[in-house]
């Protein structure tokens, strides 16, 4: 028996041994994006109403009244009955190719589906009808997968001009490093590649939001421009003249009369009080990193995220002074993991450090944030602070947390698995 075990053990080193040498640090796993494609026309038809699902892949989260909307990245919405938030329940999935966004004004929800915006009556929630469609009104809209390494295919469906990109499959796939290019930079022909020749009140999205209602407007941000509509007729906004913003920009958040735009070069804060055309009023470069911006009085909060072809290697949170709307200048800096979306209630901010949890702190000194609460061992990705109590998704799972005076606790944790 012991020859047979030395035997076996020989076989298994030299095995070992022969993979070693085949390698020899010439191979790496690659994150490989091949893109999923339709037909214009079956993309046209393939909005529908249909029965509760599990999520494929969690991206924003919307509040409006007592519901609460999930993207389903790039595949569509799960509407959910937030009457309890103890206790949410499934009511419906809103099948929409290629939406990563929402925005809800009087019952009217608007989506993006790449190239167009969709527009349905959400008045009874049971009953969800689709009311209008304007196409291609988003000519440079294209869903990028940022966090692939390589991406395939590109080539063939950039010059079918029947064919739309409505989402990616991605997967880890081990290549030989002197033979496989790495650089998915974007320029803008490739973002061009998608064009063709209560009842009532707004909701709450999160910082990750590239929708925003202004009172009788919609601003929908796309990687270099502002899209403005006017929705004073709710199920028949009208296209109005895109607004260039410059390039990569990823967010949008509104104050007042003011928007300021996440981007990954930078914030660009602009003036609507002419609503149907935001002017530049000024910026604030950071380098090149992913991030969304949150404001709150004399100050911008704004997480960037190095890595995943986001440009920078660092992350962290950056507060910016813009106490002198034309000039804003860095303030403060604190180092962060990977942040995604923060939002902010009073005098607390909230930030989704991905894989390192929820973290929520006091920023009465914006020079001294001191930490109240690490929500650790949970993936976080989008959070939407409300009135009465604060909302979270991560890896498809639904976080509700209470306020307390220092700290916050949690409510309810809901997957949508």
């Amino acid at each position: 028996m012991k020859s047979i075990k030395l035997i076996l053990l020989s076989l298994v080193v030299s095995f070992v041994g022969c993979d070693d040498n085949d390698d020899d640090g010439r191979y790496a796993d690659y994150e490989v994006a091949t893109a999923i494609t339709m037909t214009r026309a079956e993309f046209r038809e393939s909005v529908s109403i249909d029965p509760p699902q599990a999520i494929d892949e969690s991206g924003k989260i919307y509040a409006y009244n007592n519901f609460i909307f999930v993207n389903d990245n790039s595949r569509g919405i799960h509407v959910i009955d937030n009457s309890n938030p103890v206790s949410p329940q499934k009511i419906s999935f809103l099948k929409i190719p290629g939406n990563v966004d929402i925005s809800i004004k009087d019952d009217v929800l608007f989506a993006d589906s790449v190239t167009d915006l969709v527009v349905f009556d959400i008045s009874n929630i049971k009953a969800i009808k689709q009311t209008n469609r304007l196409e291609n009104v988003f000519p440079g809209q294209i869903i990028w997968p940022f966090e692939a390494d390589i991406v395939e295919g590109i080539d063939h469906y950039y010059y079918n001009t029947d064919q739309i990109i409505v989402g990616w499959d991605i997967k880890t796939e081990r290549r030989l490093i002197e033979e496989t290019p790495t650089d998915i930079f974007i320029d803008v022909a490739l973002n061009d590649f998608n064009a063709v020749p209560e009842s009532g009140g707004t909701g709450d999205g999160g910082s990750l939001a590239r929708f925003k209602i202004v009172g009788d407007y919609l601003y929908a941000v796309d990687s270099h421009s502002i899209n403005v509509f006017g929705i004073q007729d709710l199920n028949n906004p009208t296209d109005l003249d895109d607004v260039y913003a410059g390039f990569d920009i990823e967010t949008i958040f509104n104050r007042g009369d003011q928007l300021f735009l996440g981007s990954r070069r930078g914030m660009y804060i602009y003036d609507i009080k002419i609503p149907e055309t935001p002017t530049l009023i000024s910026e604030f470069e950071h380098g090149t990193a992913c991030d969304p911006v949150v404001v709150d009085g004399d100050h911008a909060f704004v997480t960037l995220r190095g890595g995943n072809n986001c440009g920078a290697l660092e992350s962290g949170l950056f507060i910016v002074d813009i106490s002198d709307i034309e000039n804003p200048i860095l303030q403060k800096e604190y180092p962060m993991d990977e942040p995604y979306g923060l939002g902010i209630k009073d005098e607390k901010i909230f930030i989704c450090d991905g894989d390192s949890g929820l973290k929520v702190y006091d920023k009465t000194d914006v020079d001294n944030l001191k930490l109240l609460n690490h929500f650790n061992d949970i993936n976080t990705f989008d959070v939407v602070p409300l009135q009465n109590h604060l909302l979270m998704i991560g890896d498809g799972v639904l976080y509700q947390y209470t306020y307390e005076q220092n700290s916050i606790s949690l409510l309810s944790e809901f997957s949508l698995n």
